[in-house]
C-alpha cells in the first residue's frame, strides 16, 4: 500500500524538522502544507524538502485553517496515488511511531479509518491537561451523538488514517476548514460508509501552543454538532430509510415535550397560587413524560447498536 502523511503546518519552524525526521521509512510521500504560515515555517519546509526526497511541500495561497490545509492535502495525496492518507500535526504532539499499527489495520480491509485514542491509557488521561480532558470528555459524547459512531471514543482525536476510498466519497463542501475539522470529518465519513477502529496511543505535551480558543469551541461547536444529529437522523431515519426507530421518534419526541411542557406551566400556575394540583392534572403531565422518555431511550439504544446503512460490504 502507498502511504502519505499529510501535515498541517502553521507556526511550526521549531518542530516541523523533528516531526518529518521521526516519521519511518515505510512511509512513500510526506506532503507538507504550509497554511501562509506567517513565521519561518515555509523557509524550513523548503530546506526539509531538499534534504528528504519523500518531502512535497504545498503552498496555500491564503491562511485556509487545519481544515483547508488538510483537504488541500488529501487532494495532492489521492491526485499522487495514495492508497493510505495519514494526518500528522507538526507541532510535536503526535508519536509517530503508531503510524506502521494505523496502515495495519487499514490493510486488513476490516476498517477504513484509524484514530488515535488517549483515553484508553489510564496514565497518560491522569497527565493530560485538566481542561483539555474535561472538554474533550464533553465533546466526544456530543460528536458520537451527532456522528452516530456510537463505538468510539475520543473522537475529537486529530491523530487519524483514513484510506483514499474514503476520501474520494466524501463531501469536502461539508468538511469544517477551521477547528471544526476533525469533527466534522468524523461526522461526514459516516455517509462515506466508513468503518472506524479506535487504537489507544499517547499524546504529547510539551512547549507547543495551541491555536484554538476554549471559549470559541465552548460557542460555536454544540450548535453544530446540534444540526449533524438532527441532519443524520432526518437522512438515517426519514429519508433513506424508515423502520422501528422512527416510529419510537415520532410518538417519543411529542410525548416528552408535551410531558415536560405541560408539567411545566401547570406547576407554575398552580404554585403561584399556592394550590395543590389535581391528581388528574399532575398525571397527564408524567405519564407522558415517563412514556415519551422511555421511546427516546428506546431510540438512542436501536441507534447505538444499529449498522450503518451506508457502510460498503467488502
Amino acid at each position: 500500500m502507498k502511504v502519505a502523511v499529510v501535515i498541517p503546518c502553521y507556526k511550526v519552524e521549531e518542530h516541523i524538522r523533528d516531526v518529518v525526521s521521526g516519521i519511518p521509512a515505510n512511509v512513500d510521500m510526506i506532503i507538507t502544507v504550509n497554511d501562509k504560515s506567517p513565521d519561518g515555517t515555509a523557509s524550513v519546509l523548503s530546506e526539509i524538502e531538499k534534504t528528504d526526497s519523500r518531502v512535497v511541500v504545498v503552498n496555500n495561497d491564503k491562511n485556509m485553517g487545519v481544515g483547508g490545509a488538510m483537504i488541500t492535502g488529501f487532494k495532492e495525496a489521492v491526485a499522487r496515488n495514495a492508497d493510505v492518507v495519514i494526518k500528522l500535526d507538526g507541532d510535536g504532539q503526535m508519536d509517530p511511531s503508531y503510524i506502521g499499527k494505523m496502515v495495519e489495520h487499514l490493510s486488513s480491509d476490516k476498517y477504513d479509518f484509524v484514530k488515535g485514542n488517549r483515553f484508553f491509557d489510564r496514565k497518560m488521561l491522569k497527565n493530560m491537561p485538566f481542561i483539555r480532558r474535561f472538554g474533550n470528555l464533553g465533546m466526544s459524547f456530543l460528536i458520537k451523538i451527532s456522528s452516530g459512531y456510537w463505538n468510539i471514543s475520543d473522537p475529537t482525536n486529530g491523530y487519524f488514517a483514513t484510506t483514499s476510498n474514503i476520501l474520494k466519497r466524501i463531501d469536502y463542501k461539508r468538511i469544517s476548514k477551521r477547528f471544526f475539522f476533525e469533527s466534522s470529518l468524523i461526522i461526514e465519513i459516516y455517509y462515506a460508509g466508513a468503518r472506524i477502529k479506535d487504537l489507544s496511543m499517547p499524546a504529547i505535551y510539551a512547549d507547543e501552543k495551541s491555536n484554538l480558543s476554549i471559549a470559541k469551541t465552548l460557542f460555536t461547536f454544540p450548535p453544530k454538532l446540534f444540526y449533524a444529529m438532527l441532519r443524520r437522523i432526518w437522512l438515517r431515519y426519514f429519508i433513506y430509510d424508515f423502520n422501528m426507530n422512527s416510529l419510537y421518534i415520532i410518538f417519543g419526541l411529542p410525548l416528552f415535550l408535551f410531558g415536560l411542557i405541560f408539567g411545566i406551566v401547570e406547576w407554575i400556575i398552580y404554585a403561584s397560587n399556592s394550590v395543590t394540583a389535581p391528581t388528574g392534572t399532575i398525571m397527564l403531565a408524567v405519564i407522558p413524560l415517563i412514556l415519551g422518555f422511555q421511546m427516546l431511550l428506546a431510540a438512542v439504544q436501536y441507534d447505538m447498536t444499529a449498522k450503518n446503512p451506508f457502510e460498503i460490504e467488502k
